[in-house]
């Protein structure tokens, strides 16, 4: 049956809505950050991407959230904007409406409690005041747009009863968009499959509304159970790109969007997503966040098209249907011929990094990137597709505040560590030379010379990018500073160095979270 949306007009039964909540919920994940010309970065890459909504933050959460929400509304075109309030929140819901109002198309999400657990503990409040404060903010949100979304938190421990009484109060309300979300990962596919079918039959107006899915991963079952709602009737889909979000995360765009093109046999539903650019958005976000995905992760993993095994192997020669049931050309990986060395030209690195994902490189930052190539050419006899990945992945991470110039260490069994350290702190260039116990202590050191802050050293940790003795480093560094915790990475053939990256990167995002609070019951919906 078609439905009659606001922004998106009539809805064909078999069009399925793509709701990224990459900018919002994902950016909540322990550790994420991101400032405002990354957030910009990912909602343009958004839009290209093709979703149809982007949830692009909380705007009362801070000023920060508000300005992110505010210029994501003016700058994208094409999908809806979205902002996310507190259901009983009557100044939530007028920031989220200011700050979607710049958008050509707009949407005011709001949400509340309305499981037993929550609404006793968390809201402290009876059924009854819930559904009251349900119909008052569905009915504001309608002053700001006519497109709004009710989510109900923790819907699918709600009891069915009380569920559909919520429902058919926030449809009566003004709402066209319905979310039932998974909040803590707790269902299984037949738990959500019951619970939209139940919506659909019983609930009054039903039938005039979209319901949306939007699962967590606690258990590993939010892709399966974003499938299983679909089936039962829902047709819109909130996930993120990479499945970053609250604790286990949520379901991956992804994966959700490569089920439904490669099973259209058993789910023959449309979307709008170009789906050989799935590698690099997720490839810019894991270089935003400092977060690698798995090399196993389906769909845009390292490993999602390798195949070691000899049985395996000799089938894909012969025919490559008869191990790989989607092509890696179809989500962005690309084939190159190209050998990169000392006498490579800025033109073939270009090209290289294309066939690697990134596709979309200003003159400056391909500039500085090549310049480290070319340090990393002479030094390393051969330049894997790995190392190219890790140091530009490196320099196009946030250096907004503190900047990495040189580093000259001095160490050994028969003395202590030394590390003169150069930095540009916010456009100047300041130097330190430190002391300590090794010399990744030293430099950290130097750090806090040059850059006093409280933060907490809690996670330190060294990988191999390749093979070898002359790989580079990749290195990840966890801070903690009054409840806030941020990653940082680096990369680099010198250890040392690639860990003052990291530390770096870390310091950067930790500065972006020091201006933000969290508003009580923030949504993990």
């Amino acid at each position: 049956m078609a439905i009659d949306h606001p922004n998106f007009g009539r809805l064909a039964a078999d069009r399925v809505i793509l709701f990224d909540t990459t900018l919002r919920d994902g950016e909540q994940s322990p550790g994420f950050s991101m400032n405002l010309a990354e957030k910009l970065r990912i909602a343009e890459a958004l839009a290209e991407l093709g979703v149809d909504v982007i949830e692009a933050g909380f705007p009362v959460a801070s000023p920060g959230d508000f300005e992110s929400v505010h210029e994501i509304a003016k700058l994208v075109r094409g999908p809806v904007v979205c902002g996310l309030a507190r259901t009983g929140g009557r100044d939530d819901i007028a920031r989220a409406g200011e700050a979607i109002r710049p958008a050509e198309r707009r949407r005011l999400h709001n949400f509340i409690s309305t499981s037993p657990l929550h609404m006793k503990y968390k809201l402290r409040m009876e059924p009854d005041a819930v559904l009251e404060l349900i119909v008052k903010g569905n009915a504001l949100a309608r002053n700001y747009t006519d497109d709004v979304e009710w989510s109900a938190e923790d819907g699918s421990r709600t009891e069915p009863e009380f569920l559909c009484r919520c429902v058919e109060a926030a449809i009566a309300a003004g709402a066209n968009t319905i979310n039932v979300p998974d909040t803590v990962g707790y269902a299984t596919p037949e738990d959500m499959a019951r619970i939209f079918t139940m919506l659909r039959e019983r609930v009054p107006g039903a039938d005039n509304v979209i319901f949306s899915a939007h699962n967590h991963n606690d258990l590993g079952l939010a892709v399966a159970n974003t499938v299983a709602s679909l089936r039962a009737g829902a047709r819109q889909i909130e996930c993120t790109i990479n499945g970053i979000g609250e604790r286990a995360g949520n379901a991956a765009l992804e994966e959700i969007v490569m089920a439904l093109r490669t099973r259209q046999d058993v789910l023959p539903f449309r979307n709008n997503i170009v789906t050989p650019n799935l590698l690099r958005v997720s490839r810019m976000l894991s270089t935003i966040t400092g977060f690698d995905v798995q090399p196993n992760k389906a769909i845009v993993g390292r490993n999602a098209f390798a195949h070691e095994s000899g049985i395996h192997q000799d089938g894909v020669l012969k025919n490559a249907a008869t191990y790989e049931i989607m092509t890696p050309e179809s989500v962005g990986w690309t084939k190159s011929s190209l050998v990169l060395g000392k006498h490579s030209g800025r033109a073939a690195f270009r090209d290289k990094l294309r066939t690697l994902g990134y596709a979309e490189i200003g003159d400056n930052q391909l500039n500085d990137a090549f310049v480290r190539f070319k340090l990393l050419a002479d030094s390393k006899k051969t330049v894997f597709d790995e190392d190219i990945v890790a140091l530009f992945d490196d320099e196009s991470r946030d250096h907004a505040h503190l900047r990495f110039v040189s580093l000259d260490l001095h160490s050994g069994s028969k003395r202590a560590a030394r590390a003169e350290l150069e930095l540009e702190i916010d456009g100047e260039r300041v130097i330190a030379t430190t002391t300590g116990n090794g010399p990744v202590d030293a430099a950290f050191n130097a750090i806090r010379s040059l850059f006093p802050h409280e933060a907490v050293l809690t996670l330190y940790s060294v990988g191999a990018v390749t093979e070898g003795s002359d790989a580079q480093a990749r290195t990840t560094v966890r801070l903690s500073e009054h409840g806030k915790m941020v990653d940082g990475q680096g990369a680099d053939a010198d250890t040392v160095v690639s860990a003052t990256r990291a530390y770096l990167h870390a310091l950067n995002k930790l500065l972006v979270k020091r201006t933000r609070h969290e508003p009580e019951a923030m949504l993990s919906a």
